[in-house]
């Protein structure tokens, strides 16, 4: 699990939430949005696993908001995705020091 450090970072409720998702083994929209930025994740000192099977996992991420939201999908997996960006960005920023 991820140091002290990634929790004050803007997006950490999401890609926290998503990596503990994923080390116990489920399959939610924040194991998703994490699993569609494990390699920006991993250049950082995350452990993202990418997605396995067939499904990409962008696609396997709007799916699972669409069956929630129906056609408020779009914007959640926007503003999901941006969240996400916006934690792999200063996760870099603090990276560098």
């Amino acid at each position: 699990m991820p140091d002290e450090r990634w929790k004050n970072l803007p997006g950490a409720e999401i890609v926290l939430a998503g990596l503990s998702d994923l080390e116990e083994g489920r399959k939610s929209v924040n194991a998703s949005a994490v699993q569609c930025a494990a390699p920006r994740l991993r250049r950082v000192g995350l452990s993202a696993p990418s997605t396995e099977g067939d499904v990409p996992a962008a696609h396997e991420l709007y799916r699972q908001l669409s069956s929630e939201l129906g056609d408020g999908a779009h914007a959640r997996y926007n503003a999901i995705l941006s969240r996400v960006a916006s934690f792999a960005g200063a996760a870099e920023l603090a990276q560098r020091g």
